[in-house]
């Protein structure tokens, strides 16, 4: 049997280990989870062919990796570094073990990324620096995962299986954001067509991923436009208001309509949203206007 130990109440530090070691480390994928008290181990055993550099034990017949605890290699309370934890040792270790992690593609170079920037946001939390994030009182922080690990201890107490379960399917979800996040900044970077509104930046794409749109308003365009190219459906979004900048799409609208009157174009309530097909309302007709005639429509409003 193969055995991953880490430390009772688990923080992030340790799910994340457990989780690297499950989802990353060939052969490990079914390994069962142990807890002891903070520090300790289950026992002591014999390292794996003799080498202590590896955190592999063999104790009685299983083999047995301790993580966050036990003071063995791919535990950090050895060390007064503020740039390591649990994690960033096991993920160390785990890229290693895992060959597919040495494939040069852009899908691996990809996910080793997300995996590295998600490991760097733990190295943070587990040395308390979330306190100088920005607006670190702000109430939208405890929609993170590491907010929603504590409200899971009250809700459920000493249930340690359950908390490395459910923030586990958590950091799988994080894991495919941080992989769209990384594909939408180059896709902001090297295919975003840039114009000019008397609002502000505006930026247009013809992709897939819809991430793009919030991931550049939050860069400062205060129009995006996004246009799916295998199904045509267009997206066009506009900042709150900020300030002065208070964008109507209405004249956008209407302009659209004219010139393609066979598409189906949805204006949001709030004028700040105009729409072209969706998957939430397949009857919708695509538009047939391409990136650039929609610029042109925008760079006039």
């Amino acid at each position: 049997m193969k055995i991953v130990v880490t430390h009772t109440s688990p923080d992030m530090d340790a799910i994340t280990s457990v989780w690297l070691i499950k989802k990353f480390l060939p052969g490990w994928e079914t390994a069962t989870v142990r807890f002891v008290p903070a520090g300790e181990r289950i026992d002591s055993g014999k390292w794996k062919n003799g080498n202590e550099a590896s955190p592999i034990e063999v104790i009685e017949d299983d083999e047995v990796i301790h993580v966050d605890t036990g003071l063995g290699p791919l535990d950090h309370h050895q060390t007064v570094s503020d740039k390591v934890c649990g994690a960033s040792l096991t993920w160390d270790y785990v890229r290693i073990q895992n060959s597919e992690f040495r494939i040069q593609n852009d899908k691996i170079k990809s996910k080793t990324e997300a995996i590295s920037r998600m490991i760097g946001v733990i190295v943070d939390i587990d040395h308390f620096k979330e306190v100088f994030w920005k607006d670190a009182v702000a109430d939208y922080h405890e929609f993170n995962l590491t907010s929603i690990l504590d409200g899971l201890k009250f809700q459920f107490p000493n249930q340690d299986d359950y908390y490395v379960e459910f923030v586990s399917k958590g950091l799988d979800a994080v894991l495919h954001e941080f992989e769209n996040r990384i594909w939408a900044e180059k896709e902001i970077r090297e295919n975003g067509q840039k114009f000019t509104t008397q609002f502000g930046k505006g930026i247009g794409f013809e992709t897939l991923n819809d991430t793009v749109i919030k991931l550049s308003q939050k860069m400062g365009y205060v129009i995006v436009l996004r246009k799916d190219p295998r199904k045509g459906y267009i997206r066009i979004k506009a900042v709150p208001v900020i300030g002065k900048i208070n964008i109507d799409l209405t004249p956008v609208y209407e302009k659209l309509k004219k010139l393609d009157p066979d598409a189906t174009w949805f204006l949001h309530v709030g004028k700040k949203m105009l729409l072209n097909g969706s998957v939430k309302n397949p009857k919708m007709r695509p538009s047939k206007l391409g990136i650039k005639e929609i610029i042109k429509v925008l760079e006039k409003i």
